[in-house]
C-alpha cells in the first residue's frame, strides 16, 4: 500500500497547499498542517464538513490558545510529542474542537510540525492511519527547508535586538528602515521583558521557549533573544489600552506554563516601562533587569511585582544609593549598635512595623510573636533612637532608609547586566 502511495506526493515539493490538498483527497476529510508551534501552514480545500476549531485556526494562522490548551490538558499534545505514530483524538466541545487523527512530523526525536485530520462521514481505518504515516515522513524535508529559513531570519532579528538594547540606534528613523526591509511594522508601543532561568538555557529549554511564546496570544513577542540564563523579549500590544495589564498577565502565564509543561522551575520574570519610540529600548531592558534585581533582593514584599512602573519607593533605590549626601536618621545607627551589643532585634521589628502601615497585629503576626511584645520594642525603639512614631513623614523616612541599607548592602552580589 505505502509503495502505491508514494506516487501521490510525486511533483508537490515546495508546495504544502497542494500537499494538503493530495492528503485530504485519498483520507477524503479536511486537512491542516501546522508547524511545531501550531501555526498554520497549509490546508486543504473544505467544504461545510469542518469545526469550529479549524475556522478559527484558518481565520487567525494559528491554533487558538484555549484550543491548545486543552489540547495540553487532554494529554493529546504531550502524546504527539513522545509518540511518532497517528493517534485518535475524541471531541473536546468546549472549544468547538471535533474528532480528529493526528501525528506528529519529525526528525528523528525533534518534532517539526504536525498534520490534522478532522473525521467526517466515517471512522478512520487502519489504512488511513498508515497513510497518514506515510504523508508525515513525506512532509518532513518540506518542514526542514522551511526550518532553515526560519532559523535565518531569526538570527538576523536577534541582532537587531541586540543593537537596540545596547543603544546602538539613535534614530528612529534608521530603525523604522530596518523593520521595512524585515517586513515588520513598528508597534504603537513596546516593552522588554526579561526571564531569568535558574541555569543556562539549553537547546532542548530554547525549543520549549519558542513553542511557548508561539503558542501565546497575549501579546506580540515582535522580537527575542537568550544569553546563557537569561531570556529577553521586545513584545508589543494585541490591544493597547491594556497593554500593561497584558505584560503581567503574560509574564504569570508564561512562568506557569514552563513550570507545568516542561518542568523548568524558579524562572524570574520582569518588565520595564512601556515606550513607543524603539530607540528607548535600552531604557525599557535596565528597567527590567533593575526590577529583577529588585525582587532578587527583596523576594517577599516584591513578590507579586512584575513591572518597573509597580516597584513604587524600590524604583528610587538605586538613585539614592549613589546620591553623594545620603542623609540617615540618627536612631537608625543607635538602634544598629544596641541589637549588636543586646543581641535583640529592634531594627527588624522597627522595619516590620513600618512596612505593615504601622499596624502592631499585622507587625506581630509577620514577627510571629505576642502583639504585646511589639508593644513594648516600639516603646524601646522610640526611647532608645529617640523616633517619634506618631509622625507619618518620620516614618516613611525611616522605612525608606530601612530599605535602602538592606539594598546598599546586597546589591553588589546581584548583577543581572
Amino acid at each position: 500500500m505505502e509503495g502505491s502511495n508514494h506516487n501521490i506526493f510525486k511533483g508537490v515539493y515546495g508546495d504544502l497547499v497542494e500537499f494538503a490538498d493530495r492528503v485530504s483527497t485519498v483520507l477524503g476529510c479536511p486537512i491542516t498542517i501546522e508547524d511545531a508551534n501550531h501555526r498554520l501552514l497549509a490546508y486543504s480545500m473544505h467544504d461545510d464538513r469542518t469545526d469550529q476549531a479549524r475556522i478559527a485556526t484558518i481565520i487567525g494562522r494559528r491554533v487558538p490558545e484555549k484550543v491548545i490548551n486543552s489540547l495540553w490538558r487532554e494529554g493529546v499534545i504531550p502524546a504527539l510529542l513522545k509518540n511518532s505514530s497517528p493517534i485518535l483524538i475524541p471531541a473536546i466541545q468546549n472549544v468547538g474542537l471535533g474528532k480528529r487523527a493526528a501525528i506528529s512530523i519529525r526528525k528523528n526525536s525533534e518534532v517539526l510540525g504536525f498534520i490534522w485530520a478532522l473525521e467526517t462521514e466515517k471512522p478512520f481505518t487502519e489504512k488511513d492511519l498508515k497513510f497518514l504515516e506515510l504523508a508525515a515522513k513525506e512532509a518532513k524535508n518540506q518542514l526542514l527547508q522551511l526550518q532553515l529559513k526560519k532559523k535565518r531570519r531569526e538570527e538576523s532579528y536577534q541582532e537587531f535586538l541586540w543593537q537596540l538594547l545596547t543603544g546602538h540606534y539613535e534614530e528612529e528613523a534608521e530603525i523604522q528602515k530596518i523593520l521595512q526591509g524585515y517586513g515588520i511594522t513598528a508597534p504603537s508601543l513596546f516593552s522588554i521583558i526579561v526571564f531569568t532561568f535558574p541555569t543556562d538555557i539549553s537547546s532542548e529549554t530554547e525549543r520549549n521557549i519558542y513553542y511557548t511564546l508561539t503558542t501565546s496570544q497575549k501579546l506580540k513577542v515582535i522580537f527575542y533573544t537568550i544569553n546563557q540564563s537569561q531570556l529577553i523579549l521586545l513584545v508589543g500590544p494585541i490591544q493597547s489600552d491594556s497593554f500593561s495589564a497584558s505584560i503581567q498577565d503574560f509574564i504569570t502565564s508564561f512562568i506557569t506554563q514552563m513550570k507545568t509543561r516542561f518542568v523548568v522551575n524558579q524562572i524570574a520574570g520582569a518588565a520595564g516601562l512601556p515606550y513607543s519610540k524603539l530607540s528607548l529600548a535600552k531604557e525599557s531592558y535596565n528597567e527590567a533587569l533593575y526590577t529583577l534585581k529588585i525582587k532578587k533582593i527583596f523576594p517577599k514584599e516584591t513578590a507579586s511585582i512584575q513591572s518597573y512602573n509597580s516597584l513604587g519607593i524600590y524604583q528610587y533605590l538605586d538613585v539614592l544609593s549613589r546620591h553623594p549626601h545620603k542623609a540617615v536618621h540618627s536612631g537608625i545607627q543607635l538602634l544598629i549598635e544596641y541589637d549588636k551589643k543586646n543581641q535583640s532585634n529592634l531594627i527588624k521589628t522597627l522595619h516590620a512595623y513600618l512596612e505593615c502601615d504601622s499596624n502592631p497585629y499585622d507587625a506581630a503576626n509577620n514577627l510571629h510573636v505576642h502583639v504585646n511584645t511589639i508593644h513594648y520594642r516600639l516603646k524601646r525603639i522610640s526611647e532608645i533612637g529617640n523616633i517619634n512614631l506618631r509622625n507619618p513623614l518620620e516614618k516613611m523616612a525611616l522605612l525608606l532608609q530601612l530599605v535602602l541599607l538592606k539594598y546598599e548592602t546586597e546589591k553588589d552580589a546581584v548583577s543581572y547586566n
